[in-house]
């Protein structure tokens, strides 16, 4: 059963009463979560990497899904793509400029229910002090008490954007043609998060 719950005779979302206890301010527990990105790389790869440190918040709304929302604020320097030479690459002024723009921050401007698995949230994502609007959509994987009697909800979500929008131009130009690095990153979160008491 999907979070959001979607009334046949009318266009107004809902939620089914056996979901309305998932009403609640949430944080994210980062060792059960991930958030990771992928991006094209000499135009014939895919190079994938992950932020290890971030903390982040979600109020959930079961009767009013429209009233969640999401804040998650990730450390630059924590970046890894299981390269380090190219990992403190990305942490210069070539790319995410650690030293001044610490961090990477989304703040959810709305949220929607899409169809009975899908929950899409907007908002703000700042990269190098540079503020641009992205939509994610989830899918909510469930909710479950774990062996410590922590309430849990999960999701999985995605979207993809264009990394110049945010000054992240650098590249290099191949001599078979082509350029080294893709200009669309994807973003994937894979989100555990305990209801605070």
């Amino acid at each position: 059963m999907g979070l959001f719950n979607r009334k046949s005779d009318t266009d107004t979302v809902t939620v089914g009463p056996d979901l309305a206890h998932l009403t609640g301010d949430y944080t994210i527990d980062t060792t059960h979560s991930e958030i990771g990105f992928s991006v094209r790389h000499a135009m014939v790869t895919t190079v994938r990497g992950q932020f290890a440190e971030y903390d982040g918040k979600l109020h959930l709304d079961g009767s009013n899904p429209s009233a969640s929302s999401a804040e998650v604020a990730i450390k630059v320097v924590s970046i890894d793509t299981n390269q380090e030479q190219r990992d403190g690459h990305l942490r210069t002024g070539d790319f995410f400029d650690a030293e001044t723009h610490a961090e990477i921050t989304f703040r959810s401007t709305s949220a929607e229910q899409v169809d009975e698995e899908t929950y899409r949230l907007a908002g703000d994502l700042t990269i190098k002090g540079i503020s641009k609007p992205v939509t994610i959509d989830f899918a909510f994987n469930g909710a479950a008490k774990d062996l410590y009697g922590n309430e849990r909800v999960g999701f999985e979500g995605s979207t993809t954007i264009n990394r110049a929008d945010w000054g992240l131009t650098y590249n290099a130009a191949l001599e078979t043609g082509g350029v080294l690095i893709g200009e669309k990153i994807k973003l994937n979160f894979d989100i555990s998060a305990v209801k605070v008491a």
